[in-house]
């Protein structure tokens, strides 16, 4: 069995680089309410806070 030295693996600039080829679509501002929500109840503020930002960019009409 023969093995290749480095084996090769995507570095974070190809995988970002790959990632902004083309817009993803955002979900709907009432969706984004309801996470919101429901990271609220579960006290996520990290997740609270995501999807906080998400409903400012939907609403301002950003695109990721």
């Amino acid at each position: 069995m023969t093995s290749r030295w480095p084996v090769r693996r995507p570095t974070e600039h190809a995988a970002l680089r790959a990632v902004g080829r083309r817009p993803r679509p955002l979900p709907e501002i009432p969706a984004l309410m309801a996470a919101l929500i429901v990271a609220n109840r579960a006290a996520d503020r990290h997740g609270a806070n995501l999807a906080a930002h998400r409903v400012v960019r939907v609403a301002e009409g950003v695109t990721e």
